[in-house]
């Protein structure tokens, strides 16, 4: 899986999704002639890809002068001591912990490397997005297998003014496609069928309702 995600790489999917905003969140749009979402989708199974002003943790075990948070650099790149410039951008921490491990082989004996991300760069491709009517609008990191349900919990649900039976999907990785989901059949009425898997790129958009 690549960062870049059709025409949500950058900052492109900002200018898209406010287009589609305008018509859905001033309770004027309607889901009715969209395809529901799929339940299943198949995820290939790659992790969370490293991306540029990511920040990570790098621990090199018993070598605390190798060890220490660094931010990934615009280019994609980190710097280490002894090691100097490794690529990160696009590769999961553990494949960059391998990296790391292979050029610091020669120079420490038996190094053991661990990486962590600890914050996320909230433009990366390896998000879901979710706007409209929820308490807490946010990009949240994709992690495997995530769900609808997973992402509105962390967001707070939805609010009193939304019109979640109205709520769409858009597919990053498909090119922008459209779904619709029943955010108040699986928030409100507890209905686990209107539960759909997500996957890395998605926008949840949740309109306001007429009242």
């Amino acid at each position: 899986m690549r960062r870049s995600l059709g025409i949500f790489s950058g900052n492109d999917w900002r200018g898209w999704a406010v287009v589609v905003a305008a018509s859905l969140l001033g309770g004027c749009g309607s889901t009715s002639s969209l395809p529901p979402a799929p339940r299943t989708v198949d995820v290939p199974n790659a992790g969370y890809r490293i991306g540029p002003l990511d920040t990570l943790n790098i621990v090199v075990w018993r070598n605390p002068e190798l060890s220490g948070p660094v931010t990934v650099r615009p280019d994609g790149f980190i710097s280490m001591p002894l090691v100097g410039d490794l690529k990160a951008s696009g590769k999961t921490p553990a494949e960059l912990s391998q990296q790391a491990r292979s050029a610091l082989v020669k120079l420490v004996l038996d190094p053991v490397v661990s990486i962590v991300v600890t914050g996320v760069n909230t433009l990366s491709a390896d998000q879901v997005r979710v706007v409209g009517e929820v308490p807490k609008p946010q990009s949240v990191p994709y992690r495997q297998d995530m769900t609808l349900l997973d992402v509105m919990i962390q967001v707070g649900g939805i609010t009193d003014f939304a019109d979640g039976n109205n709520a769409v999907l858009i597919r990053g990785s498909e090119g922008g496609k459209q779904y619709s989901i029943k955010l108040k059949d699986l928030l409100k009425r507890s209905n686990i069928s209107a539960n759909v898997v997500l996957l890395p790129g998605d926008i949840v958009m949740v309109p306001q309702g007429w009242f």
